[in-house]
């Protein structure tokens, strides 16, 4: 049977004293209090009293860690998903700060609706509803779990609801350890809640674009 319902999940705080934008860059790896985020997420959907029978993440080192969790809560072993990973964006490795301030870098920046500076917002969405559905398929019954990144799961939310996928990355509603939920109506994807189970006043949040 397919699932019953799919909550995407974002990765906690990531251990970023450069405070770059690390994109897919290895080893980013969670902070202390990111891992306490992550357990955040896993208990607030275990206190949701759903069964969650199919967990999936994205390959990189804090999706990975931030699935940890799950897997020990709900006894699942998490099926890695290229399509769920982080975009790419040439300011990789950089402060964005920094690099707005370089003329050279503004060329980057001519075509936000697409976006010019990295992964088209179409790919995204058409990845991450090809994950989603595969997702919801191969879950036995209960609830299926996907670990992402910030961008791909507002992607899928502005997709869902049939809004522009171009937008602000500064206006994303997308915290650290947040779930995002979604049912499926027929053939029609519907988000159903949204939650910030995990304390993030003071985390340090520089690494998505």
């Amino acid at each position: 049977m397919p699932a019953e319902r799919l909550h995407l999940v974002r990765h906690g705080e990531v251990h970023n004293p450069q405070r770059v934008l690390y994109g897919r860059l290895p080893h980013y790896r969670l902070s202390d209090d990111g891992r306490r985020m992550a357990q955040d997420a896993a208990e607030y959907v275990a206190g949701l009293g759903r069964t969650v029978t199919s967990l999936h993440c994205s390959p990189l080192q804090r999706a990975r860690e931030s699935a940890e969790p799950f897997a020990a809560i709900f006894g699942l072993d998490p099926i890695i998903d290229e399509r769920v990973i982080e975009p790419t964006n040439v300011f990789e490795g950089t402060r964005m700060s920094r690099s707005l301030r370089d003329p050279r870098n503004w060329w980057h920046l001519r075509r936000p609706s697409v976006p010019s500076w990295g992964e088209p917002y179409a790919s995204i969405a058409a990845r991450m509803e090809e994950a989603m559905n595969s997702a919801w398929r191969e879950a036995d019954d209960g609830d299926a779990v996907i670990v992402s990144h910030q961008a791909p799961i507002w992607i899928a939310h502005l997709r869902v609801a049939g809004l522009p996928l171009r937008h602000d990355p500064r206006t994303r509603r997308c915290a650290l350890s947040s779930v995002t939920s979604f049912e499926h109506v027929g053939d029609v994807w519907r988000e159903v809640d949204y939650a910030e189970p995990a304390a993030t006043g003071d985390a340090v949040d520089v690494g998505a674009v």
